[in-house]
C-alpha cells in the first residue's frame, strides 16, 4: 500500500450541554472541545482510535486544512498506510481542555463576565482533560475505543484513560511519558511559568486585547525546548558554530547558532500559543501523579487494556527508566504489556521525528488483532425450544440478523439467522428447533481476526459466536466489524 495523506480536514466543535465538575471541586459552567476526525467509523463502532496531544499540540494531528501547505503535527504517523491507518481506523484528536486552539481555556469567554477568563479560569488537571474527552467520545456514541494513543503529555492522558475508564479502550499506546511528574520536571515547568508571570505585559492574566506577554512566553518556550532536545542532537545540528559571523563578538549579542535557534523557537511559539494556556497546562502536568499510597502498582490495579510502552534512549525529560517503571507496575498487575526503547539521538522530540520506527512498532501492535479486540460483548441470545414467532419478534425488535441458541446450562447448541426465519415462515414451521443450525462455526476470543475472517469466507457466513472453554457464548464477531481490519499487511 502507498502511504498517503489523510487529505483536507476541518475542525469540528462539541459543545457539552451541562457544566463540568473539575478535580479541584470547582465547576466549569460551559465546555467546548475542538476536534478532528480521520477515516470512517465502522457500523459496529469498534475501530475508533483517540490520539492525545502533547503540551503545545492541538486537534490538527494529520492532513491539511484548506489552503495550508503544512500538515498536522503527527502527519507522519496518521494517514492511509501509516501506523494509525485511516483506511482501517477512525482516528479522533481533540484540543485539550485548557488549550487555546478552539477548546475551552483561559482565552475563552467567561459566562459570568462576558470577558476572557484569563487567570480566573479554574485550575485543571490531566484527569479533567480526560473527563472532557470522554464526554466527546460519548457524544460520538462510541462505547469502547479500539485504542488510545499519545506521546509526552499525550501519554499521560492515555494512562489516565486506562485508570479512570478501564473498560473504555482495548489498547493503550504510551510514548515518552511517565506515571508521575518528578521534581526536575516540575522545576523546569516552574521556570517557564515564572518567565511568563514576570513579564509586565502578563498583567495578572488580563492581557487580551492588549500587549501580550510575548517575551515571557518566548523565554518559557526556550527553556522547555531545551528539555525536548538531547546533547547529541544539539552537537550534531549546531555544534559550536557561529551564527552569521566569522568571529565571536565578545559582547552579549547572539554568537552561536544554538542561541539563534532557541530565539527562533521562542518567537515562533508566541504567534501560535496563548501564555495563560501555557501556565494552566504545565500546572496540570505538574499535578499528574497516578501513584496510589505511593505506589504506581497500586495506581494501575484496575487497568484492563493491552499496553504498548515506548521510551526514547536519549530522552532526559522523560527518561527510559520512567517508562520501565510503568511497565513494571503494569506487569505486577498482570496486564498485557509490550515495551520498546527507540534508539535515537533526537531526545524527547523523537516521538515526533522518528516516524519510521514508530510506524513499524505502533503499526504492528495495533495490527496484531484478535477476536476479543473487535467482538460484540452485549450479545442477544435465545433459548432452545422457543417458538419461531417469539424468535422473529426478538430479532425484529433488536434489529438482529443472528441469534445464538442456548441449551441447558447456557451452553451454545445452535444459531438462527434472519434467513432461517424467512424460510420457516414459507414452510409453516412453528418451532425454533426445526430450523436452527446445530453445526455452528465458532471463534475463540484469542484467535487472530484473520482466522475468523477465513472461517466466515469458507462457510459463507457473516457472523461467528465467540465461546469460552465451557461452550458459553461470550461475544459475537461480524464480518462488518472486521472487514476494514483484515486483508492489509502491517505498516
Amino acid at each position: 500500500m502507498i502511504k498517503g495523506s489523510a487529505g483536507v480536514v476541518e475542525t469540528q466543535y462539541y459543545r457539552h450541554p451541562s457544566p463540568l465538575l473539575l478535580e479541584s471541586g470547582e465547576t466549569l459552567p460551559t465546555l467546548t472541545l475542538a476536534y478532528e476526525t480521520y477515516g470512517k467509523l465502522n457500523r459496529e463502532k469498534s475501530n475508533a482510535i483517540l490520539v492525545c496531544h502533547a503540551l503545545s499540540g492541538d486537534a490538527h494531528v494529520a492532513g491539511f486544512h484548506e489552503g495550508d501547505d503544512k500538515p498536522g503535527w503527527w502527519d507522519a504517523v496518521v494517514g492511509p498506510g501509516k501506523a494509525l491507518d485511516t483506511d482501517r481506523y477512525f482516528v479522533i484528536c481533540s484540543n485539550v481542555l485548557g488549550g487555546c486552539k478552539g477548546s475551552t481555556g483561559p482565552a475563552s469567554m467567561s459566562p459570568a463576565t462576558d470577558k476572557p477568563w484569563g487567570a480566573k479560569f479554574p485550575v485543571i488537571t490531566i484527569r479533567d482533560m480526560v473527563s472532557a474527552q470522554k464526554l466527546l467520545i460519548d457524544h460520538l456514541k462510541i462505547s469502547q475505543l479500539y485504542a488510545v494513543v499519545g506521546g509526552s503529555m499525550g501519554g499521560m492522558q492515555v494512562l489516565q484513560w486506562t485508570v479512570d475508564f478501564p473498560d473504555a479502550m482495548k489498547k493503550a499506546v504510551v510514548i515518552a511519558a511517565t506515571g508521575y511528574s518528578t521534581p526536575q520536571q516540575i522545576a523546569f515547568n516552574e521556570v517557564g511559568r515564572k518567565a511568563i508571570i514576570s513579564d509586565p505585559h502578563w498583567n495578572n492574566g488580563d492581557y487580551y486585547g492588549k500587549a501580550s506577554p510575548g517575551h515571557g512566553l518566548a523565554l518559557a518556550r526556550m527553556v522547555g525546548h531545551i528539555t525536548y532536545l538531547s546533547n547529541e542532537s544539539m552537537h550534531e545540528k549546531f555544534g559550536r558554530a557561529l551564527q552569521g559571523k566569522d568571529r565571536r563578538g565578545f559582547d552579549f549579542s547572539t554568537d552561536f547558532k544554538i542561541e539563534s535557534y532557541l530565539h527562533h523557537q521562542g518567537d515562533t511559539f508566541t504567534k501560535r500559543f496563548d501564555a495563560n494556556s501555557y501556565l494552566y497546562i504545565t500546572k496540570a502536568i505538574d499535578y499528574f501523579d497516578l501513584t496510589k499510597d505511593g505506589s504506581l502498582t497500586t495506581g494501575f490495579s484496575g487497568v484492563k487494556a493491552a499496553f504498548l510502552v515506548i521510551s526514547v534512549s536519549s530522552d532526559w525529560l522523560y527518561p527510559p527508566y520512567q517508562s520501565q517503571e510503568i511497565v513494571s507496575a503494569l506487569t505486577a498487575n498482570e496486564a498485557e504489556v509490550h515495551y520498546c526503547e527507540i534508539r535515537s539521538n533526537y531526545g524527547h522530540d523523537a516521538f515526533l521525528i522518528e516516524s519510521g520506527q514508530l510506524n513499524y512498532i505502533v503499526g504492528r501492535f495495533l495490527s496484531h488483532t484478535v477476536v476479543r479486540d473487535v467482538m460484540i460483548t452485549d450479545v442477544q441470545t435465545i433459548e432452545e425450544g422457543t417458538t419461531i414467532a417469539v424468535t422473529a419478534r426478538r430479532m425484529v425488535s433488536q434489529g438482529l440478523n443472528h441469534l445464538p441458541v442456548l441449551g441447558s446450562g447456557g451452553r451454545l447448541v445452535g444459531i438462527v439467522t434472519s434467513w432461517d426465519i424467512a424460510k420457516a415462515v414459507a414452510s409453516n414451521f412453528l418451532w425454533l428447533d426445526e430450523i436452527m443450525s446445530r453445526d455452528v462455526v465458532t471463534a475463540t476470543p484469542d484467535e487472530p481476526i484473520e482466522e475468523a475472517a477465513r472461517k466466515m469466507e469458507e462457510h459463507a457466513i457473516s457472523a461467528l459466536p465467540v465461546i469460552d472453554g465451557d461452550q458459553h457464548v461470550i461475544g459475537l464477531i461480524t464480518a462488518d466489524a472486521i472487514s476494514v481490519l483484515v486483508g492489509r499487511g502491517n505498516p
